[in-house]
């Protein structure tokens, strides 16, 4: 391999399977379903390779069926989270030295083993234990994963590729070093392929990682690791380390060589961070990479031009798809008055159609929230709103935490664009839609832009191209993510780069090169091929 200049096969979006009665695929993610539910397995830390149970556990059970336990979770303490650290700094001397070609290779192994003989295996724990349907398991853990690992291995060549300008006699190049450091990834429950992307990005550059996936995510998280690890990702290079968020960052912010975080989760806790990151600042070997997607307040606006059909079906799918756990879900929504007039006895009778129960029942369209506090806030933002003056239920508000933590998709129309849901994260079925006047769609945008901190997705529906462009000029800061006619979620790896900017993030665009050029350090290398022999200057006479 050194003797060649590589080049990396042109990645293509996976294709998505559509599990359909009597397919060969739903078959098989039925036989993925029964095997894994009907066994309770143990989930070590993995540091430098090594299994490690510590025999402080918690439960990983399914949300759709909370009394049914998938698998004992152990979790790291002081010791495990130290031993990490250092079985990541021994891991690194080889595999930043490791030619680039030779790390990309194990991406675009795991991708084949996750495209192929690995896929029931990730789809099946990713449904069972995030309660996600097979279609979102189908786009999540299989291909949105599979095209990060693919198309990050072409930006990597890419990047690696862009060098600088030489003048005569000068042979200039870039060099794009990993951090001198590690790396810690802390990744949320709700994406099994942000579980996958976000140690092996900074990995892929150089780096080598701790990775905290989210308890609630454990189990595909588990087995993503184990895809990795079968792909031959070397031992210590991405340390599995489920843990105290807050004792783990607390240990490694404080670490002489923490480099840098890969985070998607809360705004709070990421601000968190930074405050971290400030208290130790002069501690550190280099300025960390603070990189982080959190959280969002999507919204929906309708021109009165839009197409009525078009913009139900964007709502009920942006809002419920996945009990609208999603960063880029659609939580608030503003209608035009005569638009109103039209689509509410549709969205109402479409939302109410909704199916939802167990994920194993491939006839529901939606499965439960991802645990109790989750359940808790959503119910309790659904009695207040029974009882707030203003507020409308136009549909669901039906909650039931007896065998799976469900909540049924909901609609609250608020008098007042300002009202509490019309502001707050919820991160659930709960939608909150304000009726404008027609004529108020100028004034709208602005409520729009200035209701909520976060801007991370956005879509306007319009057929009147004016209207369209007055939205984008409006609302440019409001979302890093900005759809025109469509909902507000699905970003694909490679089309659409994906981040929010405010209180949403950093906005590095996640599938992107953008985002692995975060987890480098360049060096200029000039070489004089022709040096001077002489110090005086031509002008010196």
């Amino acid at each position: 391999m050194h003797d060649l200049v590589a080049t990396v096969p042109n990645p293509c979006n996976e294709p998505v399977l559509g599990y359909a009665p009597n397919s060969p695929e739903r078959a098989s993610l039925q036989a993925a379903l029964e095997e894994m539910a009907g066994e309770t397995i143990e989930i070590p830390c993995i540091i430098g390779g090594e299994r490690v149970e510590t025999g402080n556990t918690v439960d990983v059970v399914m949300p759709h069926a909370h009394g049914s336990v998938l698998a004992k979770l152990h979790l790291g303490g002081e010791r495990e989270i130290e031993r990490s650290i250092a079985a990541a700094a021994d891991a690194r001397r080889d595999w930043e030295s490791m030619r680039w070609e030779s790390r990309v290779a194990v991406l675009l192994r795991a991708a084949e083993l996750a495209a192929g003989i690995r896929r029931m295996t990730l789809n099946a724990a990713t449904m069972l234990g995030q309660s996600k349907t097979c279609q979102q398991a189908e786009i999540d853990s299989a291909c949105e994963m599979i095209d990060f690992w693919r198309f990050n291995a072409k930006f990597a060549e890419q990047l690696y590729s862009q060098q600088p300008e030489s003048a005569a006699g000068v042979w200039n190049a870039l060099e794009l070093r990993p951090l001198e450091g590690f790396v810690l990834a802390i990744t949320p429950f709700n994406f099994t392929a942000i579980g996958g992307n976000l140690p092996t990005a900074p990995a892929v550059m150089g780096n080598t990682v701790l990775w905290k996936p989210a308890q609630n995510q454990a189990l595909a998280a588990y087995y993503t690791y184990l895809v990795l690890e079968e792909a031959g990702i070397p031992p210590g290079v991405i340390n599995f380390i489920p843990s105290s968020g807050r004792q783990l960052a607390a240990q490694s912010f404080a670490h002489r060589d923490f480099a840098g975080i890969h985070f998607t989760g809360s705004t709070p806790v990421f601000q968190s961070f930074w405050k971290l990151a400030a208290d130790n600042i002069a501690n550190y070997k280099s300025y960390p990479r603070l990189v982080g997607e959190t959280g969002g307040k999507d919204f929906i606006i309708a021109h009165p031009s839009a197409d009525d059909d078009e913009l139900v079906t964007a709502i009920v799918r942006g809002a419920f798809e996945y009990q609208g756990q999603k960063c880029s879900a659609a939580s608030r929504v503003y209608l035009p008055q005569s638009t109103w007039d039209r689509v509410r006895d549709r969205l109402a009778d479409t939302v109410s159609s909704i199916t939802m129960g167990d994920i194993a029942d491939f006839g529901n369209f939606m499965g439960a929230v991802i645990n109790r506090s989750a359940f808790d806030d959503h119910h309790g933002a659904i009695e207040a709103a029974r009882s707030a003056s203003g507020v409308e239920i136009v549909v669901g508000g039906e909650t039931d935490a007896s065998s799976g933590y469900f909540v049924r998709p909901t609609v609250l129309r608020c008098d007042d664009p300002h009202y509490d849901t019309m502001e707050r994260e919820l991160f659930g079925p709960v939608l909150s839609l304000h009726v404008y006047p027609d004529k108020s769609f100028d004034e709208m945008l602005e409520v729009v832009d200035q209701t909520s901190p976060y801007a991370l997705t956005g879509a306007v529906f319009a057929r009147d191209r004016v209207a369209i462009n007055k939205a984008m000029v409006a609302l440019r800061h409001s979302a890093g993510n900005f759809y025109i006619n469509d909902k507000p979620t699905g970003a694909v790896v490679g089309q659409q780069p994906f981040g929010g900017a405010r209180a949403s993030g950093t906005n590095d665009k996640a599938g992107s090169p953008m985002n692995l050029l975060r987890w480098t350090s360049a060096r200029t290398i000039k070489e004089n091929l022709a040096p001077d022999r002489d110090y005086r200057y031509p002008y010196l006479g």
